[in-house]
């Protein structure tokens, strides 16, 4: 088992096999995503091994430096529906105008009735994008970036986890809608559960998920100008 933790491989080998086994648990329990229940078992396994938090991080770095291409890929199924793009681009300006400022809104919203601190008020705000976009944010706002990408990802798997039944129960059906408001409110992991409908809404996600970062961050320039 010492060997074993010394092996460059075991942060790579953990993280894959945590999602693995969080997958087939989704097929017992269809409400529980698997970036949640992985993460998890990663927490979990890493508290009993007593693994340093650090190494793990370096190890999975392979894992990690996939994001890029794998975001780029992204851009493959927003230019098959290009068509349908032009077609629906009043749709799309409003959806994604109305998502981040309600993105925003609801921040501060969520800070004023917990009563919560000013620095977690300017790291929680920019909530709703993707966590490069929203550290960025943070960190221009004055805020902590730590805390900033815990609240990105807790955003996210909430809203891939409870958004589709939300949206289910509002009568939402239609590919392009589902898709821009995941992908507003949800960034990358409400991307990555639009695919699991359909091309179409993984197609509108991805492209609400990089719009609502460019516009989200373009709301915030009065506050930058403010601040300096």
């Amino acid at each position: 088992m010492e060997n074993f933790l010394h092996d460059p491989l075991f942060g790579l080998t953990l993280t894959i096999g945590a999602y693995a086994l969080a997958r087939g648990i989704q097929t017992r329990l269809p409400w529980l995503h698997p970036i949640l229940s992985s993460s998890a078992i990663i927490l979990i396994v890493l508290a009993l091994v007593r693994f340093p938090i650090a190494d793990f991080q370096g190890e999975v770095g392979l894992l990690t430096s996939l994001l890029g291409p794998a975001t780029v890929a992204l851009g493959v199924p927003i230019y098959k529906h290009r068509k349908l793009i032009r077609e629906r681009l009043k749709t799309i300006s409003v959806s994604v105008l109305a998502g981040s400022i309600t993105g925003i809104v609801s921040a501060g919203l969520l800070v004023y009735v917990t009563r919560g601190s000013h620095e977690v008020l300017l790291s929680i705000l920019p909530k709703s994008v993707s966590s490069p976009i929203g550290i960025e944010i943070s960190r221009s706002l004055g805020g902590t970036p730590e805390l900033s990408v815990m609240f990105s990802v807790v955003t996210g798997v909430l809203g891939g986890v409870l958004g589709p039944a939300f949206l289910y129960r509002l009568g939402l059906r239609d590919p392009v809608s589902f898709g821009l408001a995941m992908g507003s409110a949800a960034h990358g992991f409400g991307t990555a559960r639009s695919l699991q409908e359909s091309e179409t809404a993984g197609s509108f996600s991805a492209l609400g998920m990089g719009l609502s970062g460019i516009v989200t961050s373009l709301l915030f320039v009065p506050i930058y100008l403010w601040i300096g």
